[in-house]
């Protein structure tokens, strides 16, 4: 289908002003990296989301979800079709012992929300830099926590644009997994349970926790965070340091000196050289310990057409 008939029938949903043609993606990642998505629409109704995701569905086009994109590398050659972002969905609200937030929320907000509210149970969060979509998507954790621990249930739209609530033991959460993208769902809200607690505890453990964080990563450059998950056994960021890795640059990317776990985008970098140092890290690491470096951080997207 070409992109004029795209974009009309995009308009008989959103607003045109939730709809951005030839949009660069590397706005819209933590990496600053990104082609142009053909589409970027930012919807702020459930139902217009169902609509888009329906549109979508009948007309067979394709269709990418992002969060804040603080997990994600976009190729340079960006995305075809419709990119959804649900920036615009971003409510918290509390409700006794239940906090509930739209998936475009950042999950640091949501953690504040629940101390503000004597809630304990998100204080691992306080320092995980994406949405409550995506934290919920691949089971964010950190400190000791992961978002298994306190979810409840979700409302997703699924793959054919229906409100569904899944509940959070059928979603088969584990280390950095869920089933939400092989149900082809996509994450409108989170439920979390807590616990009530006393105000100065909660906020001296993520006061703490946040110090931790700014303390040791590299946070003054453009980054996904943690670009590995932790090996068996292992710490990413101790083999990676081990091989003496730590400063070396292909093109703007550089493996930090702060934190090995880490890469940065120090010059400008394209997605074509953050990702082959990615696979450097990962072939001198097998190379030298025997140890395959799994990738947490989602690669998307297309290569530039020479």
């Amino acid at each position: 289908m070409e992109n004029a008939v795209i974009y009309n029938h995009l308009l008989t949903i959103l607003d045109e002003k939730h709809i951005a043609r030839d949009e660069y993606l590397k706005k819209h990642t933590y990496t600053k990296l990104g082609g142009k998505a053909d589409f970027f629409v930012t919807p702020n109704r459930y139902e217009d989301v169902q609509k888009v995701v329906k549109l979508c569905h009948e007309q067979r086009i394709p269709l990418t979800l992002i969060g804040n994109g603080s997990n994600l590398i976009v190729r340079d050659g960006g995305i075809r079709g419709v990119v959804l972002s649900l920036a615009n969905l971003n409510k918290i609200t509390t409700d006794g012992t239940r906090v509930v937030a739209e998936s475009g929320a950042a999950i640091i907000e949501t953690s504040r929300k629940a101390l503000a509210a004597k809630l304990s149970g998100l204080e691992f969060a306080c320092g995980i830099p994406g949405t409550v979509g995506g934290a919920v998507f691949m089971n964010a954790g950190a400190y000791g926590g992961e978002i298994k621990d306190v979810l409840e249930s979700i409302l997703v739209v699924d793959k054919h644009g229906d409100l569904v609530k899944r509940e959070a033991k059928d979603l088969d959460l584990a280390y950095r997994h869920s089933n939400i993208s092989e149900n082809g769902d996509i994450v409108l809200s989170a439920t979390f349970q807590l616990k009530e607690g006393n105000y100065d505890e909660i906020k001296a453990i993520m006061d703490d926790l946040t110090f931790k964080r700014e303390s040791k990563q590299p946070l003054e450059y453009p980054s996904c965070g943690s670009v590995f998950k932790r090996p068996p056994g292992y710490f990413a960021g101790k083999l990676i340091q081990d091989s003496d890795l730590q400063g070396t640059r292909i093109g703007g990317a550089e493996v930090s000196k702060k934190h090995a776990g880490f890469i940065v985008n120090v010059d400008n970098a394209s997605a074509t050289e953050y990702i082959s140092l990615i696979q450097h890290v990962q072939k001198t690491v097998k190379e030298k310990f025997g140890v395959a470096l799994e990738r947490e951080v989602r690669i998307i997207g297309e290569e530039i057409e020479e």
